[in-house]
């Protein structure tokens, strides 16, 4: 059979383009012939995918904002889409999508996969943003909201059905009318993410730095003494006096290896955030046998269980003490081991075997 899936740019293949990835491998492996689109691929991401027996189709749209960060060039193709839909013009418009993977083009498929409306994120994270970002937004926020509105029901307008990526997910969408038929959490890879250290060192705590990071809320627990190693890529949105901060060690970005190290040897995972539809952090933490500490609401109060994977907090004052008392007290360790159990409910081949079973279904 033929399968088509849509993504966002692919500049890599971490984040929103993992949940079409872990599909496509099984699919062709499966002896299928797979296909996918996407606005623009690195060199890399061809390459690999031809490795694969995966068909890549690049759009080859054209980006401005190469040099600022995956994040802004993800604004960038989003707004081409949103505005004018520059992205879906270079798709022949008789190609039917299998599964649209995507938030920048508008094609017609058979299942589109919801992973957050642009809209909704950026209002979380205006509080966050700093300086000229925050005052750009501003200006500029009736017509993100106007467009990303209409860019979604004319998504939704050429899909035959809806999957979510979470329960909280698919609640952003129902302000619009548009109704989730089912829910498919996305995968991780426990051959990957599993524990490295038999007596983890427990002499830090990890954190991940990103677009969506509560970065007060990480540098008022570092104010209070927790040492603190973070890592991330999206360097402009960190404010510099977190990213310098003496009791904060910014890794950067790591490579997998180096990312399953610094997990499973955390005493935990802090994970704030603004914004978080699903939140892979606090499930790849579990998987490496650490438990995370977040906000009770969201996508990661349905992945974390209170008391027995991590701790729910319901706000930053809660955190912050919570996280100040585990640094001092610590905790039992048997937790540990029901992260590692807990996690493994995500695995890659769980999320393929739902997906078949859907495809087969339809």
């Amino acid at each position: 059979m033929n399968f088509t899936l849509a993504c966002d740019i692919m500049m890599d293949l971490e984040g929103s383009i993992r949940p079409a990835m872990y599909l496509a491998k099984a699919l062709a492996k499966n002896g299928h012939n797979v296909s996918i689109i996407s606005p623009i691929m690195s060199n890399n991401v061809r390459q690999h995918l031809g490795s694969l027996g995966i068909t890549p189709l690049d759009l080859k749209v054209t980006l401005y904002g190469k040099s600022f960060g995956l994040s802004l060039l993800w604004f960038e193709t989003w707004g081409r889409e949103a505005f004018l839909r520059l992205n879906s013009r270079r798709i022949n418009r008789d190609q039917l999508v299998t599964i649209n993977f995507s938030h920048t083009l508008v094609v017609p498929s058979l299942f589109w996969y919801l992973q957050g409306p642009t809209s909704t994120a950026l209002k979380d994270m205006e509080d966050e943003l700093t300086g000229v970002y925050r005052s750009v937004y501003r200006i500029l926020r009736p017509a993100i909201d106007y467009s990303d509105e209409k860019l979604i029901k004319d998504i939704r307008k050429e899909s035959t059905f809806t999957v979510a990526n979470s329960k909280f997910c698919a609640s952003l969408y129902h302000k619009w009318g548009i109704e989730a038929d089912d829910i498919i959490y996305p995968p991780i890879d426990c051959n990957l993410f599993q524990p490295k250290a038999s007596k983890p060192s427990g002499d830090y705590v990890l954190t991940y730095f990103g677009k969506e990071t509560k970065f007060s809320t990480v540098k008022a627990i570092a104010d209070r003494g927790v040492k603190i190693k973070a890592f991330g890529s999206k360097v402009p949105f960190i404010p510099r006096d977190t990213s310098t901060h003496p009791n904060i060690d910014f890794l950067g970005r790591i490579s997998p290896d180096e990312l399953v190290d610094s997990y499973s040897n955390a005493l935990f995972t802090l994970f704030t955030f603004t914004h978080e539809p699903f939140g892979y952090v606090p499930v790849e933490s579990m998987a490496c046998g650490t438990p995370t500490l977040t906000y009770d609401m969201q996508g990661p109060s349905e992945s974390v269980i209170d008391g027995y994977t991590g701790w729910l907090m319901k706000n930053d004052d809660d955190l912050i003490n919570k996280a100040l008392c585990l640094w001092e007290e610590g905790y039992e360790q048997c937790i540990r081991s029901s992260c590692v159990k807990e996690a493994s409910k995500y695995d890659r081949y769980i999320y393929v075997k739902k997906w078949l079973d859907l495809l087969h279904a339809t």
